[in-house]
């Protein structure tokens, strides 16, 4: 069976251009890249319920919450880098201080970009946006989650970060999984390590699994698509089960996910925790697969660090 690939940016444009079909509260505002974000979709159904607002990603997020105050949900969407990065300190001011209901979509996260280089590569943007009190911040891991994900922050009061990538990636739930915010979901149950993944690194923490199966390590896996709230019960539950957690992610080692989860265990149940990431560099020009492999973001890289929280118990 063929296997469907979906970058997760155009499922946010078909899932915003779906709540337009159903709501008239909803507000859309781009950047300049309409296009690249996917919000271009929902711009085509649905013209007068769309702003862009240029290439001044500060300014948008003052728009959105004003917009936000007089009651429409506002989904303000960029490039990660220009969303979290350039637009931080009127996203902590304008519009998480006062709680006011924005949603940011952030698309071309991470070094799958590929080819834009460095300094289009965000690895930083979720650890910004954790250091904001009150944000929710989700990180999907395929078009279907990505869906799921933008109808519940539409549902939810207050600010929310989403993350989507430029990549396309394979579909690895079906149309009946559920996603809510602030809840991990076990994929694989397993008794020897955890994997804890979010985003573009899901499918390779399934693959690297059924690898570890072949080599006497039982691997349980781990959707952690909300990265703030963290499901502490779940992690709680894993490192008392196996004993030893690895994080994947498509993001700095700092301050993301694999921090996230390791200050949960660190408080409650003190187990190895071993960090895939970005190790605290910058990225580089060139093909997204070829800079994932040459990151180790892939299913050897997840072995490699599974192996080595095995051996730390």
């Amino acid at each position: 069976m063929d296997v469907i690939k979906t970058a997760t940016r155009d499922a946010y444009g078909k899932a915003l251009t779906e709540l337009g079909d159903l709501h008239d509260n909803i507000r859309v505002l781009d950047a300049d890249l309409a296009a690249a974000t996917k919000t271009g979709m929902f711009k085509k159904a649905h013209p007068d319920m769309f702003v862009d607002c240029g290439i001044q990603e500060g300014n948008m997020m003052g728009v959105a919450a004003g917009l936000s105050t007089v009651g429409y949900v506002v989904f303000a969407s960029s490039f990660a880098m220009f969303a979290a990065g350039r637009a931080f300190e009127q996203i902590r001011n304008s519009i998480a201080y006062p709680k006011l209901n924005v949603k940011i979509g952030a698309t071309h996260a991470g070094i799958s970009v590929g080819e834009d280089g460095a300094s289009h590569q965000c690895c930083e943007d979720i650890a910004l946006m954790r250091s904001i009190p009150g944000m929710t911040i989700i990180n999907p891991a395929d078009d279907i989650e990505s869906r799921q994900a933008v109808f519940a922050a539409y549902e939810t009061e207050g600010p929310v970060y989403m993350r989507f990538g430029r990549l396309a990636v394979p579909r690895l739930f079906d149309t009946d999984h559920k996603f809510e915010i602030g809840k991990g979901v076990y994929l694989k149950a397993g008794s020897d390590v955890t994997l804890i993944a979010s985003g573009l690194l899901v499918g390779p923490a399934l693959d690297a699994a059924e690898q570890l199966k072949n080599e006497g390590i039982d691997a349980a896996v781990i959707d952690m698509a909300t990265i703030k709230p963290i499901d502490r019960d779940i992690i709680v539950e894993a490192a008392e089960k196996t004993g030893a957690i690895v994080t994947c992610e498509e993001h700095n080692i700092i301050g993301g996910l694999g921090s996230a989860v390791a200050e949960v265990v660190c408080e409650t149940v003190p187990v190895p925790v071993v960090r895939l990431g970005v190790n605290d560099e910058f990225g580089h020009s060139g093909p997204a697969l070829k800079l994932l492999d040459l990151f180790g973001l892939n299913a050897a890289g997840v072995v490699a660090k599974a192996k080595a929280a095995v051996a730390l118990k």
